[in-house]
């Protein structure tokens, strides 16, 4: 029987990109797919359940969804994802208003399951799958090349719902990419737990390299982004692919955690940051314009003031261009779950603060470093007196955005002189041709 089918995605990219592929499978059999939670016969609400604030916004979504039904009682609530596998016993014993749980599937197998009724459904975590014709919304598309985490980091639950790592099929990543760009596509940007994974399950000899030069090969004008590169594991091979092929965006989103070796030691990581610094100093080297980019977790137990000014001169040293911080979580199941903590909540969280504040000052020096620059740019949206678009040195959603002045079109690749810049953003008058 044909649907109305809503889709409520929360978490991180690879859920996003996980449900534009569920959304185009269930599309392409009829169903439709509908914003309206009123004219919904079904909604889907993908959850994340990575630390405490991820897990109460799926709780407090999936609670506003099931109110939704004294408005449209035949609608049915399913909660899928990383919460449910994680917590599915829980959930069905604390929410019974709840019509459905599924675990960690593949799009195509949640699709299945929906159609033949099956609501409550627990396996293995399925995180990777072939391709579909999914569907997409604006100009940048997250791929998702691998799902899962062979990696021991002792803060992080990943791999209590995700399972160990595994690949995608390369042909099946250059489909995707090939069918987006197809559509209007101008960024891809490569998404997974930890991108220098890809292929180390695979027996082809597939690398992260291989696919990058696979899909720098493809036609198209196009961008392609890698994210989360963990830097235990990234080495000179990978950089100097990614500073060598043209697609490939110059911009290194490493996420070290801290800057004190006492915790990143702690933390199960092997670089010391010494060894951080010296290859985030040789991506400078090869190639000075290259946006850095890394994420601190504040708080970890083992943290002190003195551990803490450690990371804040570390970040200090290196002069990232982009910074994302969060406080530690304490996580059942993981390895840092019966350490004791040093910092509490509330602290973690002042120093989260500072760390912000001392980022913003680096990101406006960096930016300023732009001004007067051309820049190739793509334009996102456009507006009666003004557009919005990004750098190679901006990632969609987590970064800042260019302002744009003498420009209208969407979903183009223009040149733009920057005329200002601040702490995230920048503002430039577009030039009169198009990149």
């Amino acid at each position: 029987m044909l649907m109305n089918l809503g889709v409520l995605t929360l978490g991180c990219p690879k859920n996003l990109a996980d449900m534009e592929n569920f959304k185009g499978i269930m599309r392409s059999q009829g169903n439709a797919i509908v914003e309206d939670i009123l004219m919904a016969d079904i909604l889907v609400v993908d959850t994340c359940g990575f630390i405490e604030d991820a897990k109460r916004e799926s709780i407090v979504e999936i609670f506003r969804a099931i109110s939704a039904k004294k408005t449209n009682p035949d609608l049915k609530v399913i909660a899928v994802g990383c919460l449910v596998q994680r917590y599915f016993d829980e959930m069905k014993k604390d929410i019974p208003e709840i019509d459905g749980l599924i675990g960690v599937t593949s799009p195509l197998t949640l699709a299945k399951l929906i159609e033949r009724g099956e609501y409550f459904y627990l396996g293995q975590p399925e995180g990777i799958y072939g391709f579909s014709d999914r569907l997409t919304d604006g100009y940048t598309a997250y791929v998702k090349i691998g799902d899962g985490c062979n990696r021991n980091c002792s803060f992080c639950s990943i791999p209590l719902f995700k399972g160990a790592s595994k690949s995608r099929d390369l042909e099946s990543i250059k489909q995707e990419s090939l069918s987006l760009v197809k559509k209007g596509v101008k960024e891809i940007v490569l998404v997974s737990q930890d991108n220098t994974q890809y292929g180390r399950d695979l027996t082809g000899g597939e690398s992260l390299g291989s696919l990058l030069r696979e899909l720098d090969s493809l036609n198209g004008d196009f961008w392609i982004r890698v994210m989360y590169l963990h830097p235990d594991h990234l080495d000179n091979t990978i950089i100097e692919t990614m500073l060598s092929l043209e697609k490939v965006v110059d911009y290194f989103d490493i996420p070290v955690q801290s800057g004190s070796d006492e915790i990143l030691k702690r933390m199960g990581r092997s670089k010391k940051s010494q060894e951080l610094k010296d290859m985030f100093l040789t991506i400078r080297r090869l190639a000075p314009h290259s946006a850095l980019r890394t994420t601190i977790l504040v708080g970890f137990p083992g943290e002190t003031e003195k551990t803490f000014q450690e990371t804040i001169d570390f970040v200090g040293q290196i002069g990232f261009d982009r910074l994302g911080g969060f406080a530690y979580s304490k996580e059942e199941g993981t390895p840092s779950f019966p350490f004791r903590r040093t910092i509490n909540e509330e602290k973690a969280k002042e120093m989260l603060e500072r760390l912000l504040e001392e980022q913003d000052l680096i990101s406006a020096e960096r930016l300023s470093s732009f001004r007067g620059k051309v820049m190739k740019v793509l334009v996102e949206e456009s507006g009666t007196s003004y557009s919005i678009g990004r750098a190679y040195n901006c990632a969609p959603e987590i970064d800042g955005a260019v302002v744009l002045k003498g420009h209208n079109e969407e979903g183009v690749f223009i040149r733009a002189r920057i005329t200002d810049t601040f702490e995230h953003d920048m503002e430039g008058v577009v030039l009169d041709e198009l990149a």
